[in-house]
């Protein structure tokens, strides 16, 4: 009665889950995209996407996909041989054991008249498909807590997942090997089956039992006498033999018996198997009952989405899909690290040490962020940095094994994000640069504001440029400022400039604007000889570093061979190196 009450609990849960988790499939938003369409939007474009798939050509590509990307998982294969086969071990081995044990009295008992779970070759797969388990576990343990694969990092999540899956194995063959030493278990199955009452009787089969079974009989002891093995083999073999294969094909199990050996008999007496069968089961629907809430849910997320995104196109799919599609594959995210490895720019987690640069942690935060969890301001920060250090070399979902379609994940949420009012003065870097590309696809304003928070925010650090009327100081000059500046070859150059305004009168911005120190700050040559003079706060706090359009028309003109684009760039990473450091140190502070 606990048992099925158990049963049914977990199997509820499990159902539950899996259903709240498809239908948020539908309801949450990332990014701008998403909240321009709604639920009922996505849940009608995914039916008649669906429908058309599956009545067109298109479905021979998900048959392909689905053998070789989800059965075969090649995509994996070709990234990595021992990742491959610890997925294939765990995968194959878990699926074969819930097929064939399981739900055994649903599919191995119609499909196999003869099947019963301690005869051979049953009991021997049983024990084979645990082991591929537990060697898969095994080198998942070795990768990530020996081996140590460069980014690979381990959450919570990733070792709730290990620990109850080893659980759920591990009980399993030494409740395997206890049931092969069990004294009690012998003499239920002799009462059950063989109709033995005489102690006479029953001590040949015992006998034989100990000597070839593995059982630890507290009556008998070996060696036994032949006449009494022969006496034995002949009752085995007209009660047990049909429904008993040796117990050392259940290799696992047997091993397992053979460890517990010595004190089997106080396990026996304390009631052992019967506390490890409720502790496998209890296991088994723990893990069940969590599978839709934790990591393990990629098992179906993983190959919807390999399959979405093979028949899907960019340019065709309806916003609808795209949206839906990319909350699928926030679930099928399987934490793998391989996009980390392959990142262009995920080598600035060493020096910044934000972990939402590598872009398998950036993950782990749009599932909360999706989920609509409370996120402070720190939290925000370092995920707005995280989003926009990206070169947009699409690597990441080039190598992605599960098909998330990762470039466009990040183009789509970093354009929500840095619209929260934080200012993200990475947007005034290169980094920008395809955003620039493709500010047609957003409101004048969502495109500038962003660009206009992060100005205020760099100018605000450095107080002379928002001070037009104070009279500035001459001394004492900022001797650090120019000492950093004479450490670059390029900056240096600052030095050669004798303010002929050339590099001003040949630049396209100035040239731009009827006025243009209204709008943007200090001229060109101006900023050299602020720098010149050590006046930091003028030479970094003027807009024209950031308007600058690095056609180096300024730099290819200068009669004295001043760098003079190269020494904003260089102005430009000490202003925005500054500005981190003092937001950082307020977030910290907040």
């Amino acid at each position: 009665m606990v048992f099925d009450i158990l049963f049914y609990t977990s199997l509820a849960i499990f159902i539950l889950g899996l259903i709240y988790k498809i239908s948020t499939w539908f309801t949450r938003k990332i990014g701008i995209m998403a909240h321009q369409v709604t639920t009922a939007d996505r849940v009608s474009a995914a039916t008649r996407g669906i429908l058309t798939t599956f009545f067109s050509r298109k479905i021979l590509i998900l048959i392909k996909v689905f053998i070789l990307d989800v059965l075969l998982q090649l995509r994996i294969l070709r990234e990595n041989y021992l990742r491959w086969l610890m997925h294939m071990l765990i995968f194959w081995g878990f699926m074969l054991l819930v097929l064939m044990h399981a739900l055994e009295g649903s599919i191995s008992e119609p499909l196999f008249s003869d099947y019963y779970s301690t005869v051979n070759p049953y009991m021997f797969l049983r024990d084979l498909f645990g082991f591929m388990v537990i060697v898969g576990i095994g080198i998942a343990i070795y990768r990530r807590f020996i081996l140590k694969v460069p980014r690979l990092s381990s959450t919570i999540m990733d070792r709730y997942a290990i620990i109850i899956v080893a659980m759920v194995m591990l009980s399993g063959i030494f409740l395997e090997g206890l049931k092969i030493t069990s004294h009690s278990e012998f003499m239920r199955m002799v009462e059950d089956y063989a109709g033995l009452e005489d102690q006479e009787e029953i001590q040949p089969l015992e006998s034989f039992w100990v000597q070839h079974y593995g059982l630890v009989s507290p009556n008998l002891e070996a060696p036994f006498d032949e006449e009494v093995l022969a006496q034995g083999e002949e009752l085995h073999e007209g009660y047990c033999m049909d429904c008993h294969s040796k117990p050392q094909s259940a290799f696992s199990g047997y091993a397992a018996s053979k460890i517990i050996r010595p004190i089997a008999s106080a396990l026996d007496q304390a009631g052992g198997v019967t506390l490890l069968w409720y502790f496998h089961i209890l296991s088994c629907f723990i893990g069940l009952a969590y599978l839709p809430f934790s990591k393990m849910f990629h098992v179906f997320a993983t190959p919807v989405s390999l399959m979405v995104g093979a028949v899907m196109d960019k340019a065709k799919s309806a916003p609808a899909n795209i949206a839906t599609r990319q909350a699928i594959e926030l679930d099928a995210c399987m934490h793998c690290n391989t996009c980390s490895l392959r990142c262009s720019v995920a080598v600035a987690y060493d020096n910044v040490g934000n972990r939402n640069i590598r872009p398998s942690e950036k993950i782990q935060f749009l599932r909360a962020y999706a989920a609509n969890k409370d996120l402070d301001s720190q939290a925000l920060r370092a995920i707005q940095e995280g989003i926009y250090l990206c070169t947009n070399c699409d690597r990441c979902t080039v190598f992605c094994p599960a098909g998330i379609t990762l470039k466009d994940m990040w183009l789509n949420v970093r354009e929500e994000l840095i619209q929260k009012g934080h200012p993200v003065p990475l947007v005034l870097s290169q980094y920008s640069w395809y955003r620039g590309l493709n500010r047609e696809s957003l409101e004048a304003a969502d495109y500038s504001n962003p660009l206009d928070a992060a100005r205020k925010a760099i100018a605000d650090n450095f107080e002379l440029i928002n001070q037009p009327e104070k009279i500035i100081p001459l001394t004492p000059i900022n001797k650090g400022f120019k000492e950093k500046a004479d450490r670059s070859g390029q900056a240096h150059t600052y030095s050669y400039c004798f303010s002929c305004e050339n590099c001003s009168t040949v630049c396209p911005v100035v040239e731009n604007y009827e006025n243009p120190q209204e709008v943007v700050g200090m001229l060109p040559h101006q900023i050299m000889r602020a720098l010149g003079l050590g006046l930091k706060d003028l030479a970094m706090g003027s807009r024209m570093l950031w308007d600058c359009l690095t056609c180096y028309q300024c730099q290819e003109h200068c009669p004295q061979g001043v760098k003079v684009t190269d020494v904003l760039y260089e102005l430009k990473n000490q202003a925005l190196k500054e500005t981190f450091a003092t937001d950082k140190k307020e977030t910290i502070t907040k």
